[in-house]
């Protein structure tokens, strides 16, 4: 017989045998276990249980850190400015460099390190705020070429969010 006809009716014998039910067997009810004869000895009194502290010790499992809180957020519209101020030096001395992640603050201190998040995307990117403006009306903050690109700010202006955080300040850019 062809191997190719001998397997299907291999698996159909099976299948056909493995649906056969078989009848059960009547088995005879256990006997109860015989009474004990003596009395069994009362259990001597245990120690109360030792107390078991229901939170564990501290060092082994330490509490999560919190969620750092900023200490300054504001809302608003972002510019970036580039190609013209290249070179020229900022309100802090320092020469712009359009591709350094700076921007320009109507008050936040020199030196600032802000995060600055894009609201339409959620992109953020961290800069030090090395000079003042923007000098536009309704504008909070102008970003150079290289921040606006790293929040994916390509037409001019975009609404943001500015944070900043006391840990971000530890290691801020070097000048």
């Amino acid at each position: 017989m062809p191997r190719y006809l001998l397997v299907p009716l291999l698996l159909t014998f099976f299948g056909v045998a493995s649906c056969a039910v078989l009848k059960p067997q009547p088995v005879a009810p256990a006997a109860p276990p015989p009474a004990p004869t003596t009395p069994l000895p009362a259990p001597a009194a245990a120690p109360p249980p030792a107390a078991i502290p229901l939170t564990p010790p501290p060092s082994l499992f330490p509490s999560a850190p919190r969620a750092e809180q900023p200490y300054f957020i504001q809302e608003g519209i972002a510019s970036f400015y580039g190609g013209a101020h290249q070179g020229k030096r900022t309100a802090t001395g320092e020469h712009f460099n359009r591709a350094d992640f700076t921007a320009a603050h109507p008050s936040l201190p020199f030196g600032t390190v802000v995060r600055v998040t894009n609201l339409h995307n959620g992109m953020t990117v961290k800069v030090r705020i090395n000079d003042r403006g923007p000098h536009v009306k309704g504008r909070v903050i102008d970003l150079s070429v290289a921040s606006a690109r790293a929040l994916d700010i390509w037409d001019g202006l975009a609404r943001v969010q500015i944070e900043a955080f006391a840990t971000d300040q530890l290691g801020a850019f070097p000048p």
